[in-house]
Parts: structure tokens; C-alpha cells; sequence
């Protein structure tokens, strides 16, 4: 599982590749603390290289958005597959997330 930050202006975007699992979590958790601290920017989130997410992928899209609105950020997650949009419709997270 590999995260890069890019930040563009008042965008920051993360973009995640291969496997959101519970092994990557704890190294992804890390990885995203940046998006944790900008406070009124526009938060991506960049699927386009992710394979799978797990429950704790999840945990971790949810704490952004958590953070996100307290500090008056937007969350965005654009280029799901149809995996992930899947996972996404059953547990309710499109109605959670701006989806792109």
C-alpha cells in the first residue's frame, strides 16, 4: 500500500495505491496525518490505484471526513472501482462522501 500527499493550490489530494487493508492501515494512518491538520482546504481522496479496502480503510476515510468538518474542510473520493463503489453503497459511505 503506498500514499502519496500532492498538495494544488487549496486542494490537497491524496492518492492511495494497491490494498487498504488492516496490515496498511496502521502505516496509511500515518501517512494521511497532513490531511488531518489543513483546516478549509478541499480533501481528495484518490482511488484510482486502489485495489481493496477493508473495514479499516474505512475507519481511516471516515476519521478524515470526521477532522475534515471540524475544520471546515470538503472531502472528496474520486475514481472508485466498482469494487469499492460496491463496498461504499453497503455500508452507506456514498452518502457520506462526495464521490467523483
Amino acid at each position: 500500500m503506498k500514499t502519496d500527499i500532492t498538495i494544488n493550490g487549496n486542494q490537497i489530494i491524496a492518492s492511495f495505491s494497491g490494498r487498504l487493508d488492516t496490515a496498511a492501515a496502521v502505516q496509511t494512518s500515518e501517512d494521511i496525518k497532513p490531511l488531518l491538520e489543513a483546516a478549509g482546504k478541499e480533501l481528495i481522496l484518490d482511488c484510482t490505484d486502489l485495489e481493496y479496502i477493508s473495514s479499516s480503510g474505512l475507519r481511516i476515510f471516515l476519521s478524515v471526513r470526521k477532522e475534515a468538518a471540524a475544520h471546515g474542510s470538503k472531502v472528496v473520493v474520486r475514481n472508485i472501482n466498482s469494487d469499492i463503489r460496491q463496498v461504499f453503497v453497503m455500508t452507506g459511505f456514498v452518502s457520506l462522501f462526495e464521490i467523483q
